[in-house]
């Protein structure tokens, strides 16, 4: 598995000649997790974003708390594209999800043809976590757990989080979103993750 970036993040509208593999991942997560901010971090193309401003009809259906200063929501989802390794061999599309569950009828058809999911948390929110585990799991998809350090949120040991969670086995890791080396290094653990869950499966098979 390649173990590092090899394209900052300008535009490169091309995937590189060099690519021999590619991966679709999806980035999901509750309202206001940070799930735009890392594909905005990490993708090497313009994102795509379907944002849209948060008006009053969204008063008493979605959540603002801990998130006061959000303005903007994602109502489809995001795109973006990161090519890995020293050679630039893997290319992985990412795939984002809107965090308010009454868009969460387009989980299904954004995660066909996925090999895993990236689970954006935020610490001063965990409650919010539950729902998008729960929708997470029925899609069978092979995960990892992200808590987004925001500067103002709680600090807590990872066992007590995944106790929290209830997901003892669970692989976390700790990311900023803001960060592209931090972001790029929580979507490598997902990759190999999936491929190991997968070569896993195929070995039950055989």
């Amino acid at each position: 598995m390649p173990d590092s970036a090899s394209c900052d993040s300008t535009s490169i509208s091309y995937v590189p000649n060099t690519v021999s593999g590619s991966a679709k991942l999806l980035v999901v997560g509750a309202f206001g997790v940070g799930k735009t901010t890392l594909i905005g971090s990490v993708s090497e193309i313009p994102p795509l974003r379907t944002e849209e401003a948060i008006t009053a009809a969204s008063v008493g259906v979605d959540s603002l708390h801990g998130v006061e200063n959000k303005t903007t929501t994602t109502v489809a989802l995001d795109f973006g594209r990161v090519t890995l390794g020293d050679s630039g061999d893997t290319v992985l599309y990412l795939f984002g999800t809107p965090g308010q569950q009454r868009f969460w009828s387009l989980w299904d058809g954004l995660a066909e043809g996925a090999i895993g999911a990236l689970v954006l948390i935020d610490l001063r929110r965990i409650d919010d976590s539950f729902a998008v585990l729960d929708r997470l799991e029925a899609t069978g998809l092979p995960y990892v757990v992200a808590i987004n350090d925001f500067p103002d949120a709680p600090r807590h040991a990872d066992d007590e989080v995944r106790q929290a969670l209830a997901l003892p086995e669970a692989v976390l890791l700790h990311c900023n979103a803001l960060d592209r080396r931090s972001s790029v290094d929580a979507l490598i653990t997902l990759v190999s993750h999936a491929l190991t869950r997968l070569d896993a499966a195929e070995a039950r098979i055989r």
